[in-house]
């Protein structure tokens, strides 16, 4: 192979950049806790076959929280995040370009426990000065939420803490040792510790109803998004990863939560199906058919996170530019 070859074939290596799948080349996804039932589509995309279907070879990761499968995104190492919708305003307020290019849920899934070892009287969020709240990770969306639930129920976010304990059993133990007094967690961590009685509920955004009285509206929460500039690069890829998640979220749709968690490895049910089934049964008003955002779900999610960081004071976000309707509308 001559000089001249050499060079062109770097030049063409370095135009790629990084995180560029040429075709052909599997396609990774991390996401913020798999097993979480917030998160099903990806993996049932996966188990149903709906992504080879499509031509697509994908590799899904794991990771304990949304915020950490950002990081990687923005260095290259995955091409997408499933994870929450609300990061891509976090990070354009940071100077970074995301992308949310299909919406799972209009609903964060998520809850707000209190040990059972704290005394009766803790009623509300308005009952935990003082106490240390369990997260997923600092700067994660479970803090984001958790901090708007204490300010609007009237305590200053510094007269809580914020501690980072992950998901699943890391979270239970963490309730369980008394590490925390309380915590955000998903399904189906929180129907794990509610049935063993190890935790009651204080605040619940686990259905769109509960969602709206927490929150004043809808949250558009899980979804998928990714670099603007790798979509932009890579749209017949995107289009079919979009396909086979529209499927998935047909499927939970059309079929029954029994027949749903029998597709998902039984590693995910946490030692208990039958809670697995009924938390699922719970979870899949969450869900949107057809992957669309939600009207007038980004500019609350907006405003909720205005309420709760400052680093998005003073801040303009483009709310058009974090997601987009091109994929979803294709794949109806």
């Amino acid at each position: 192979m001559n000089t001249r070859i050499l060079q062109c074939l770097l030049a063409l290596a370095l135009a790629a950049g990084p995180g560029r799948a040429a075709a052909g080349e599997p396609i990774t996804l991390m996401v913020g806790g798999v097993e979480k039932i917030i998160y099903l589509p990806v993996k049932l995309a996966e188990r149903l076959g709906y992504f080879g279907a499509e031509g697509l070879d994908v590799e899904i990761r794991s990771e304990w929280s949304g915020i950490h499968g950002a990081d990687v995104l923005l260095v290259g190492t995955v091409q997408g995040v499933v994870g929450f919708y609300d990061h891509t305003l976090y990070l354009q307020a940071k100077g970074k370009a995301l992308v949310n290019v299909i919406q799972f849920s209009q609903a964060p899934g998520e809850v707000e426990l209190v040990s059972a070892r704290m005394p009766p009287s803790v009623r509300s969020m308005a009952d935990l000065k003082g106490c240390t709240l369990g997260v997923t990770g600092l700067g994660s969306s479970t803090q984001f939420l958790s901090r708007y639930l204490v300010l609007a129920a009237g305590l200053k976010a510094s007269q809580v803490n914020f501690l980072p304990v992950g998901t699943g059993d890391n979270f239970i133990g963490a309730m369980t040792r008394g590490t925390i007094q309380a915590g955000m967690t998903t399904e189906p961590t929180a129907s794990r510790l509610l049935n063993a009685g190890q935790a009651r509920v204080l605040a619940d955004l686990r259905t769109p109803e509960d969602t709206v009285r927490a929150l004043g509206g809808l949250y558009p929460s899980a979804c998928l998004y990714m670099q603007t500039a790798w979509v932009a690069r890579h749209k017949p890829e995107v289009q079919r990863l979009v396909n086979a998640l529209v499927k998935a979220l047909r499927y939970i749709q059309t079929h029954t939560a029994a027949e749903i968690a029998a597709q998902i490895p039984p590693d995910f049910y946490g030692g208990d199906r039958a809670t697995y089934v009924k938390a699922l049964g719970r979870s899949k008003a969450i869900f949107i058919p057809d992957g669309r955002m939600p009207e007038g779900g980004p500019a609350h999610v907006l405003k909720v996170l205005r309420s709760t960081d400052k680093s998005l004071h003073g801040k303009t976000i483009d709310l058009p530019s974090t997601y987009t309707l091109e994929f979803v509308t294709a794949a109806r």
